[in-house]
């Protein structure tokens, strides 16, 4: 079970991408709307990818991106652009096989 954790500002659009990742069987997804959020969930849960979404300012990114690399350099962080389930299934498939976690 590869576990993504999904960091975005709109809801909806957040709520839609952990259903997405849930749909696949070997995955397990979670969201954040806030970074505090985020920080917690990945201190509590062993993630090997974060997707950051959109809205998130560049202060945010920053710290997050920070935190997670210290936390867990072997994480992978994804920056997802959106564009259906496709993209999201190939973006979460490329960083797995490009680190060996397939």
């Amino acid at each position: 079970m590869k576990n993504i954790l999904y960091i975005g500002r709109h809801p909806e659009i957040l709520e839609t991408v952990v259903r997405l990742i849930n749909n696949n069987e070997d995955w397990f997804g979670a969201g954040a709307e806030t970074d505090e959020t985020a920080m917690e969930l990945f201190q509590s849960i062993n993630f090997h990818i974060v997707l950051l979404g959109c809205g998130i300012e560049p202060e945010s990114e920053e710290k997050l991106r920070t935190f997670f690399a210290t936390t867990n350099p072997n994480c992978r962080i994804v920056q997802h652009y959106g564009g259906g389930s496709g993209l999201l299934k190939n973006e979460i498939l490329s960083a797995l096989e490009n680190h060996n976690m397939v």
